[in-house]
């Protein structure tokens, strides 16, 4: 499972949507973020699904390398649609003692796990298509506007992409550590809830140990480089739009319309 964890990864590709700026696919995340909780019908979804299956196709990631993320978050998607299917409130279609499952239940566990789903697979496609340091340079372009009222946005940004960078590092890291304990017989698979996680603290120790050591050392190599924020600094490749992006927003844009008119209009 440790593997198949893919937001924070770079996949190289030669892409319409590996070659736009930063800003754009930013913007583009947070529009299709937006309109997943914009529909709730059938053919809204429907849109979604086809608003997002031609993004994949442009990008050229491979789909199986994207859907295997999901399966990191499986558990958290099984846990989401039994509450909701129990704690929701409608007409009941089956009932076992103080448990019930009502028709509206099935309707939001149904819209919560494509929601989940979905905002997974576009957070992954962001990240497989932009490099931290082209992320880092579209967040602390599209947030400089709040320097003016004090906000560190080089520093959030900044920090944003250090732990954007370690993901791959610590699942590295973590995949070393899990094949060493099971060299020395550590069994993380069999076992009931409570044991499996009672085997991860030989796991967990060495990496928090690992992480902070790393951090460390990063901040030791900062200071020695006598970083001081983004105060007066420069970029060596500074973010320009394109004729591209600008049709990009224009897609994003009709998208954004389209998902709106569902809402509104019931569909």
């Amino acid at each position: 499972m440790i593997r198949d964890i893919t937001i924070g990864q770079y996949y190289p590709a030669d892409s319409v949507i590996h070659r736009l700026d930063p800003r754009t696919k930013l913007a583009g995340t947070l529009i299709f973020i937006v309109s997943i909780f914009l529909f709730h019908t059938i053919p809204g979804y429907a849109v979604a699904t086809v608003f997002l299956a031609a993004a994949i196709k442009i990008s050229k990631v491979p789909v199986k390398f994207i859907f295997k993320g999901l399966k990191a978050i499986f558990f958290i998607l099984l846990i989401t649609m039994v509450f909701n299917m129990l704690l929701t409130p409608g007409e009941p279609l089956w009932s076992f003692g103080i448990l019930k499952i009502t028709k509206e239940g099935i309707s939001m566990a149904v819209r919560m796990a494509i929601r989940l789903i979905y905002l997974v697979i576009g957070s992954s496609l962001m990240t497989l298509t932009t490099t931290p340091n082209q992320l880092t340079d579209g967040l602390e372009k599209s947030l400089r506007p709040l320097n003016k009222i004090h906000v560190p946005v080089h520093e959030i940004a900044m920090m944003m992409s250090i732990a954007l960078r370690f993901i791959p590092i610590l699942l590295e890291e973590t995949d070393k550590i899990m094949k060493a304990q099971i060299a020395r017989g550590a069994d993380f698979e069999s076992g009931n809830l409570i044991q499996k996680v009672k085997s991860m603290v030989p796991l967990l120790v060495p990496l928090f140990i690992s992480a902070f050591r790393r951090a460390n050392d990063l901040a030791m190599a900062m200071e020695a480089r006598c970083y001081h924020g983004g105060e007066h600094r420069t970029q060596m490749k500074p973010l320009q739009y394109k004729k591209r992006d600008r049709l990009a927003y224009l897609v994003l844009l009709c998208y954004l319309a389209v998902a709106a008119v569902f809402r509104f209009a019931g569909i």
